[in-house]
């Protein structure tokens, strides 16, 4: 018997190392092929899957930057097993968002499957209806049915931090802003009325948005804590779901976003999409926040500019309750400008498309099946565009035609082409109402310096690296 168990585990090795060796075959044969075809440089290694990986994840950020310098505008990176070829020079941009030969949903199919649990049938099946139905509900005239619910809703948590206080601005947005959407956008009476629960969905949600990078490349057994959390979510959108069914009001008016869009799946991934519509409206909007707000209270001649602004539109003292309208936003085009250059400043690392066809970007061709990446982050960096690229200058959306909702050229935040962000309005409405409501109401001061942004996060806005305290009191 000991000497079956031993053949058996030779057997075994030797299978093991015959499927390394046919893979790196494998691999070593696309490289030769692509070569053929002046693919962009590869950034590899002998054993590319694990050196690149190991390279690209300490910071990826950086690793972007220092391979064009290194490599030139197109490059391509093998990490994890997968191709990623990056693009970097803005007259390529309009390839990404707008050849026929890469795909939008492609790129991002594997990963609402890793974090919602959607299948590759049901998304192709539902996501344009969603997309669409996402864009026309939220779209700038129709903002104001829910610009009145939300104020309130703000207004509601702000009583929360008393009159004055020491807490880490993030954790301060977070507690404010967070149960105020998901009570606008959901609806009080559908979602949570069980304090406790709610405090709960808060925490699991929390643990989900914090990995939900992760969750979108890694096989859930290597995140545990981070599966549990998306199962028990995905378990309280179900009971959610069941409820709203008998609390569907006939005014279409009257019905929430999450009721619109109940209605669009029509039974198909309700709870799935339910989950993603959750992480959606807090995974960036809370993050440009508090850069938001940072980058303001850290800025002496910003902070007492804004000030100005909200005295001339809020006159009531601070601690009084006033009324704040969509219409008294659009008298606040500096404040606009303080949230558009925090966006710009911490915008997505990486946006990416599938290529489909092989495609000629300059003097290579990317082969079907890779990952093309377009990197936000460093294309808002481009001082061409944006002089003094680094430094947070509100003052410079002045050109831009804020009123026509048009944004400067080179600003890239909200994506492009067919599935532009959706929920781009809704999410400026959101991040105004809220900054001037706090700015209003208290008045803040600094304990700490402005994190620097973690250089770990590629997928949606930056997090920043490090706590920021801040004191505040009625003003």
């Amino acid at each position: 018997m000991q000497t079956a168990g031993v053949a058996m585990a030779s057997v075994s090795c030797v299978m093991f190392l015959l499927s390394m060796l046919l893979a790196l075959l494998h691999w070593l044969l696309k490289q030769r092929e692509t070569g053929k075809q002046s693919a962009p440089p590869c950034i590899s290694g002998w054993i590319p899957w694990i050196r690149a990986s190991i390279r690209f994840g300490k910071a990826p950020l950086e690793f972007i930057e220092q391979a064009r310098a290194q490599y030139g505008a197109v490059f391509t990176v093998v990490a994890a097993g997968k191709r990623l070829t990056f693009i970097t020079e803005e007259e390529d941009f309009e390839i990404f968002f707008k050849s026929k030969d890469v795909d939008f949903q492609e790129a991002v199919q594997e990963a609402v499957w890793r974090t919602a649990s959607i299948s590759r049938k049901n998304f192709y099946k539902t996501h344009t209806p969603v997309h669409d139905m996402l864009k026309a509900r939220l779209a700038p005239p129709r903002l104001h049915l829910f610009s009145a619910n939300l104020y309130n809703e703000f207004c509601e948590r702000l009583l929360y931090l008393g009159a004055k206080g020491v807490d880490n601005l993030y954790d301060l947005i977070w507690h404010s802003m967070y149960p105020a959407v998901v009570n606008n956008l959901f609806g009080r009476d559908i979602c949570l009325t069980n304090r406790c629960t709610f405090r709960e969905m808060e925490k699991h949600f929390q643990k989900f948005d914090r990995d939900f990078e992760f969750g979108s490349q890694l096989p859930e057994f290597l995140l545990r804590d981070w599966s549990k959390s998306k199962h028990w979510l995905l378990s309280l959108f179900g009971s959610i779901v069941s409820n709203a069914a008998k609390l569907k009001p006939a005014d279409d008016h009257s019905k929430t976003l999450f009721q619109h869009l109940l209605d669009t799946l029509n039974g198909n991934s309700t709870a799935n999409y339910s989950l993603l519509l959750l992480w959606a409206s807090q995974a960036n909007a809370l993050p440009i926040t508090f850069w938001t707000l940072a980058f303001i209270i850290s800025n002496p001649f910003v902070y007492q500019t804004v000030m100005k602004e909200l005295g001339s539109v809020m006159d009531d003292k601070g601690n009084k309750k006033i009324r704040l309208k969509e219409s008294d936003l659009q008298k606040l085009p500096y404040l606009k400008c303080c949230i558009l250059e925090a966006i710009r400043l911490r915008a997505p690392g990486v946006i990416c498309r599938k290529v489909m066809q092989p495609l000629k970007i300059k003097n290579y061709i990317v082969p079907s099946g890779d990952m093309l990446m377009l990197s936000i982050y460093w294309a808002h960096r481009n001082p061409k565009r944006f002089p003094d690229p680094e430094k947070f200058i509100p003052e410079r959306w002045k050109k831009a035609d804020i009123e026509k909702r048009a944004f400067l050229d080179g600003f890239l935040a909200f994506g492009g082409g067919r599935y532009q962000c959706p929920g781009r309005w809704f999410a400026l409405l959101e991040i105004q109402m809220f900054a001037a409501l706090i700015l209003h109401k208290y008045e803040f001061t600094l304990l700490d310096p402005v994190p620097k942004e973690s250089p770990l996060h590629l997928v949606g806005t930056q997090q920043p690296a490090a706590p920021c305290r801040v004191e505040y009191k009625f003003r």
